[in-house]
């Protein structure tokens, strides 16, 4: 197999047949201001590779790749996306700080922030054919009115209410998240 060597000219590759390489691997070379630098990246598992020029050896070995662990079903990782600050002034900001009042951290409220953008994109007039209305899709969406008589037009009448809902059916939104991830519904 043949190995690869990075020209003290700039960027070229150069390869040699009598080298003997572990692996195939991929290589991406470039002058980095010092002809001596050179980037390996390894697309075989258990690649390795060594370079010399002159009187240095470099040699390369890659990375473990994690062992990867399946989020639990409901939890803020199943989420899938980290967290990120509400913009000011949106649904999601009013949202965010219920959350933090109700003592939730940034882990629930990634949690109901999915879980609200599958129910309604977060929208305070969202609804659907079977009568679910407002950013919770309350069914009805009159059950919101025990939370203020605005029920229809204010976002934060209705995750006053949704929050409330989600506290008493499921204990937090990462567990009505699992609920909605397993059943499709909340």
């Amino acid at each position: 197999m043949a190995a690869a060597y990075l020209s003290p000219l700039g960027s070229t590759i150069m390869t040699r047949a009598n080298a003997q390489v572990e692996a195939p691997i991929t290589l991406y070379a470039s002058a980095l201001g010092d002809a001596q630098s050179v980037q390996v990246v390894s697309t075989a598992a258990g690649a390795s590779a060594d370079f010399s020029r002159d009187s240095y050896v470099v040699y390369v070995k890659p990375k473990p790749k994690p062992t990867p662990t399946a989020p639990v079903q409901g939890s803020a990782a199943s989420v899938g996306a980290p967290f990120v600050a509400p913009s000011p002034g949106t649904a999601q900001a009013i949202a965010y700080q219920m959350v933090k009042a109700r003592g939730w951290g940034e882990g629930e409220f990634s949690c109901l922030v999915a879980l609200w953008k599958r129910e309604s994109g977060w929208r305070v007039n969202a609804s659907n054919s079977s009568g679910a209305y407002g950013i919770p899709q309350a069914l009805p969406g009159s059950k919101m009115a025990t939370a203020g008589s605005d029920w229809a037009t204010n976002p934060a009448t209705q995750i006053t209410w949704g929050l409330g809902y989600i506290s008493a059916r499921y204990g937090t939104p990462c567990g009505a998240w699992g609920h909605s991830q397993s059943t499709g519904w909340y």
